[in-house]
Parts: structure tokens; sequence; C-alpha cells
């Protein structure tokens, strides 16, 4: 066998894939009987009704072909009005916005375009699992935590900014932050986030605002975008949206940059070749969102969709005892299973993953996975099943707890 390159070998030695994902589709692919995977962020609850009216779009011959790599000039200003009307709070050009294969392309990218190997990159916990290797593996960087506690409901402060800026190891030039919250399920208001965009300018770095849910708000709170608080996005903000979540379109591969950083849109297009997203999803996607009364119809149910499985799934949490922190958005929420944990350890928090996964059949996203700094925190997503399976899932994990 030949033999890898160091990163090669690298790889194979440390795969970015976190263990709770291999466990999840190992169980798949092997056909495990029983089994429920309540650790994927999909919603797959409107995924009927989004394939029938997406086969009512004809493609054309044309969509075969090569195009611009950053997306196709018509979907891109179609993606500017329609982003502009539901969420972002205004307009943007249509070289302004960069189309690649999925949000994760595009957090690579523009963060492989920001900044240099090795360099640090503020996120604060909780967090998506998945921006470790969004960023580490290919980029090089180095992400920094910013540690939220329990005790403050999580809440991100000005102060834990500073003070995990003055003590990371690494040079700082950027800070990637997520609203509405994934794992946390929370919106953030107008203050928070102007709060967080002045401390970044303050500090002179970069500001990625991640805004993947933008669309599955079904709480009482609205959405507020970065790019509806500030009078401009300037040089140092960027935002970063895509179909695989409101849409429940992940297999389709359509994540979006915002910019006005020419520089930065520029660098952007000389890389976008290899992570171009289909001309056969561009033509799909792009009819979807110029077809008003359709896609709005889609998210209206979307958020429906949304609400009335939170319900159904927290009057489940409520009826074994199992602790969770209310959400308002997205298709998870974390439960707080720290009074059954052996020892106040991430061996015991892992440990805990285990035997519920083998006693129960059931696959959550252990804290640990998260950044979460104290053990015993577990995502639990509700959207990717049908809710009457979730809801039987999440009965069998509370007779599990209950025999310990």
């Amino acid at each position: 066998m030949p033999e890898l390159s160091t990163r090669g070998q690298r790889l194979v030695d440390a795969p970015p894939m976190p263990g709770y994902i291999s466990e999840h589709f190992t169980r798949l692919n092997a056909g495990a009987s029983g089994y429920v995977g309540l650790c994927i962020a999909e919603n797959k609850l409107q995924s009927a009704a989004l394939n029938e009216q997406l086969a009512g779009y004809a493609v054309p011959a044309s969509a075969l072909g090569y195009d611009a790599m950053t997306g196709n000039a018509v979907f891109r200003e179609r993606l500017a009005r329609y982003m502009g009307r539901t969420f972002l709070g205004r307009d943007f050009l249509t070289e302004q916005i960069v189309l690649l294969a999925g949000a994760g392309s595009v957090l690579e990218m523009l963060f492989y375009v920001l900044c240099d190997s090795g360099d640090g990159v503020l996120v604060p916990t909780p967090s998506y699992a998945g921006f470790w290797p969004d960023l580490e593996t290919r980029d090089e960087l180095n992400i920094v935590p910013v540690h939220c506690a329990s005790a403050t409901d999580f809440r991100l402060t000005p102060e834990l900014l500073d003070h995990a800026l003055e003590h990371a190891a690494y040079p700082v030039t950027a800070m990637l932050f997520t609203t509405p919250n994934n794992p946390l399920g929370r919106v953030y208001s107008r203050a928070e986030i102007l709060e967080v965009a002045e401390w970044a300018a303050r500090r002179d770095i970069h500001l990625v605002v991640d805004e993947i849910y933008a669309l599955s708000v079904f709480g009482s709170r609205e959405f507020v975008s970065v790019a509806s608080v500030l009078p401009e996005l300037g040089d140092k903000v960027h935002v970063v949206w895509g179909f695989s979540k409101d849409f429940g379109a992940s297999g389709l591969r359509a994540g979006v940059m915002v910019s006005e950083n020419r520089h930065v849109l520029d660098a952007a297009g000389a890389l976008a070749y290899w992570a171009a997203c289909s001309g056969h999803t561009q033509h799909l996607l792009s009819s979807l969102i110029t077809d008003d009364a359709a896609v709005d119809a889609h998210i209206d149910a979307t958020r429906r969709g949304l609400a009335q499985a939170y319900g159904r799934v927290t009057e489940v949490l409520d009826a074994f005892g199992i602790p969770y922190i209310a959400a308002e958005a997205a298709f998870f929420l974390i439960c707080d299973l720290r009074r059954w944990l052996q020892a106040p350890t991430f061996a015991a928090e892992q440990a805990l993953w285990r035997r519920m996964l083998d006693e129960a059949n059931v696959n959550l996203t252990p804290g640990e996975a998260c950044r979460i700094s104290e053990p015993g925190f577990f995502r639990l997503c509700y959207a990717g099943e049908d809710t009457g399976l979730v809801t039987d899932a999440i009965k069998r994990l509370g007779m599990a707890l209950a025999r310990a």
C-alpha cells in the first residue's frame, strides 16, 4: 500500500467525524433494528411536500453545463431578493452573494480567506460540533472556545469574550457567532447581536454570523439578522445561510455567503471551483424562491410543524422528569442529564451516552461534542424522524434512565 502524506495519515489517525455521528451511520448502514438517531440536525417533517413542489419545476438543458462557480447570476439575484425580504431585512447586490455546495463549504472557504494557518477563531459554547472539522481540518485553524455557563443560562457577555481573547494561545483574527443558537435553539435579541458586533468591531476582528436557522423560528421572539442591526456589514462582518435547515434540504448542498468585502468575494471566487453547487440544484431552488406563494407556505408549514413537534416532545420529557432548556427555534433542545452521571466528568458523560445507546438504542449528541464545559448535557434532535417515533424513543430513554 502506498504511503500517505502527513496530512492524509493525520485524517486516518484522527478522523474529523465525531464518534456519535460515526455510530449513527454505522447503525443505519447495518439496518440496526429499533435504532433511533436523535443526534442529527435535520428537519424531515415537510420533506414529502417539498419534494412534490420541487418535482413541478422543469430543469432546462442549460443547467447541465458550466456556469459561474459562485452561483448562477440569476439565482444569486433571486437569493438576494428572497433573503432580503424574509430575514436579512435589507437588500444586497447580486455580486455580494456567493453560493457554494453547502454551508459547511462556505465556512471552510470563508475562514480560509480570512485567517492564516494557525490563527485562532472565537466560538461561543455551547456550539455546533461541526465547526471544529469545518475550520480545523483543512484550514488548519484553532478554535478558541468562549465558554458560557449553565448557572447564567449560557449567556454570552463581553466579559467572557474578553477573557477568551486575552487567554487565547493563538492570534485571534475572527469570531464565529450563531443565531439562532445550535444546540440551544435560542434566538438572540437585537441588543445581544449588536453587543457582539460592537465587541468584534472594537477588537478589529472579522465577525462571521451563521444564520442558517433564521427561518426555523417557532417561538414568540422574532429572528433578527445582523444585517438589519448594522447600517452596513462593512469589510469585517459576513453572513452565512443555506437551504439545508430552513428548507430541510441538506442533501441538495446549497450554502450562501453574504459579504460587502470585495477582496473576500474575489478570494472566494478563486476557490469556488472546488465547491460549486450543481446546476440542477440551483435551478430547482431558484424556481422555488421566486414562487412566493409556495415558498412562504412551505416556511409557514415548517414553523407550525416544528412548534407541534417541540410541544409533543417536551410533554414526554416532562412526563419522565427529564429536565431540558426551553428552545424557540431550530430542531433540537438541550437535555440536562447531570443527575444520571456516575461522576461529574466527561468520562461519565461518555459512559451515559453509551448506556443510553446500548439499552434504549437511541443516539443523542453528547454535550462534550458541543464543547459544553460542564458534563451531563445532551442535544436531542426531534425533527429528523416522525414525531411519534421520536416520542417513543424518548420514552425508551426515560425508562433506561429510571433503571439507573
